[in-house]
């Protein structure tokens, strides 16, 4: 029913429009394009070997040759240092594009990446997790289009974040108000519930049974020494 690719956009916006039709008339229905970040800088410095313009050009052919288009975007890819920037200038280039799916992934670091020696070193500071749903919440704010915004992935701490940009963009970012108008303990609590499978969505909180289940993981890991932050980094790294 359909057959879809993974590409980069170096390699789409070195064919013509003509090109990529006749992929398309040959049966490609979509392609998915790692994006990561519109952000010259930080594009160079994570080695990604394609430029913002180049994603955009290479987003408009896939667009006009008639394939269905899916960009991924990386949360936390800035760090401390270029949070802001990574945010506001992936808005630009994906409001450009209007690709027909967003689709959101979380910076998770661990042995064997080049990055992870930048971390050690203090080159490169990763964000927490509130701090990235702030990052996403200011990708989202400027951010336009006609697309579906997708979270679908377990990395992702607010899976719920979903939905039509162009009818459910102000409910999306309701959800990650929504958390972080949370207490600092209740938002540590869905923290540990999502990233160990308890929860999926904030709703999971209302149930008390979870809720309790979560706070006793919490207490034993206090207990034994653990710091919540690097409990959680660790578990997360398991996922990848």
């Amino acid at each position: 029913e359909r057959i879809t690719t993974y590409t980069r956009s170096k390699t789409v916006s070195r064919r013509s429009v003509e090109e990529l039709k006749m992929l398309r008339e040959a049966g490609l229905s979509r392609v998915h394009i790692g994006l990561e970040s519109g952000y010259d800088p930080l594009l160079e410095y994570m080695c990604k070997g394609v430029t913002a313009e180049e994603h955009i050009e290479a987003g408009l052919k896939a667009k006009e040759a008639g394939l269905s288009l899916s960009e991924y975007v990386l949360l936390g890819l800035g760090g401390r240092a270029l949070w802001r920037e990574h945010a506001l200038e992936t808005a630009r280039v994906l409001s450009i594009i209007d690709p027909h799916f967003i689709r959101i992934r979380t910076l998770t670091i661990r042995e064997g990446m080049p990055l992870l020696e930048k971390v050690q070193s203090g080159e490169f500071q990763p964000l927490t997790d509130d701090e990235i749903v702030r990052e996403e919440r200011l990708l989202l704010d400027n951010l336009d289009g006609t697309g579906y915004y997708i979270s679908d992935h377990i990395l992702n701490l607010l899976e719920e974040v979903e939905g039509d940009l162009s009818q459910d963009k102000a409910a999306m970012i309701g959800v990650i108000d929504r958390y972080l108008d949370m207490p600092p303990e209740e938002r540590a609590n869905f923290r540990v519930g999502r990233r160990v499978g308890i929860y999926r969505y904030l709703d999971d909180m209302h149930d008390a049974r979870r809720h309790s289940q979560v706070e006793s993981l919490r207490k034993r890991l206090q207990q034994e020494g653990w710091d919540e932050d690097e409990f959680l980094d660790d578990f997360r790294r398991r996922y990848l």
